[in-house]
C-alpha cells in the first residue's frame, strides 16, 4: 500500500478544500483536449510541453508559474497553453489523471502533481499513488479505472508529445513555444520577460 506522507497530506487537503467539490460529473472524464489559461486574444501565446515526472517541469509550475501569471496571464498579455509531453509511463498515467478530472479541474490537478512530484513520482506504484491523489481530488476509483484503460485518453496524450516533436522539435521538458519559437529549458521569470516584453512592446 501507497503511504502519503504528513506534507502531501497537508497540501492535498488545502488543495480538495480551496478548488475542487466532492463529486465530479460524468461528462467531465475521457476528454483529452488542449487546456488554457489566459485571454484568447493575448498578443503572445505560449504552449508549454512539459512532462509530470520531470522535475525542471516541476520547479517551472512550483516557482515560476505564479510570477508569469500574475504578471502576464492575468493582465491579458500572454494566452498560456499546457500540452502533454510524457517521458514516462508514469507520466502519461499522470498526464490521464489531470484530463479525468475534467477541464474545470485540470490546472488544479497540475498544480498538485506537481507540487507533490516527488512523493507520487518515486513511489514502488506511482498508479496506485497518482489514485490516492485523486480520491482526495474528489474521483472514484472506477472513474480513474475507466480513463487509465481509456485507449483514446492514452492516445490523446501520447498524440500531445508526437504532435511537439513534430512541429515544434520538442526533445527534451520543459520546451516552450513563445508565439511560435522554440525555447527548451526552465527558465527564471526575468529570463521570460526578456523574451515576452518585445512582443507586447513592454517596458
Amino acid at each position: 500500500m501507497v503511504r502519503l506522507t504528513g506534507t502531501l497530506v497537508a497540501v492535498l487537503g488545502l488543495w480538495v478544500v480551496m478548488s475542487l467539490p466532492l463529486v465530479l460529473g460524468e461528462s467531465s472524464a475521457s476528454e483529452v483536449t488542449e487546456r488554457t489559461i489566459g485571454d484568447a486574444e493575448a498578443p503572445v501565446t505560449i504552449i508549454e510541453y512539459s512532462s509530470l515526472t520531470c522535475p525542471h517541469c516541476a520547479s517551472f509550475h512550483n516557482e515560476v508559474l505564479p510570477d508569469l501569471k500574475e504578471k502576464y496571464v492575468e493582465t491579458g498579455k500572454v494566452r498560456f497553453v499546457f500540452r502533454d509531453f510524457p517521458l514516462n509511463e508514469p507520466a502519461v498515467d499522470a498526464a490521464v489523471l489531470a484530463h479525468c478530472a475534467g477541464p474545470d479541474r485540470y490546472v488544479g490537478f497540475l498544480d498538485v502533481l506537481f507540487q507533490t512530484q516527488a512523493s507520487w513520482a518515486s513511489s514502488p506504484d506511482p498508479r496506485e499513488a497518482l489514485k490516492q491523489l485523486g480520491k482526495l481530488g474528489g474521483l472514484d476509483e472506477g472513474q480513474m479505472d475507466a480513463c487509465f484503460n481509456d485507449e483514446s485518453m492514452v492516445d490523446g496524450v501520447l498524440q500531445s508529445r508526437l504532435q511537439g516533436q513534430n512541429e515544434h522539435k520538442v526533445q527534451s521538458t520543459p520546451t516552450f513555444v513563445i508565439n511560435g519559437e522554440t525555447h527548451a529549458g526552465n527558465r527564471s521569470i526575468d529570463e521570460f520577460a526578456d523574451i515576452i516584453d518585445p512582443l507586447i512592446g513592454g517596458s
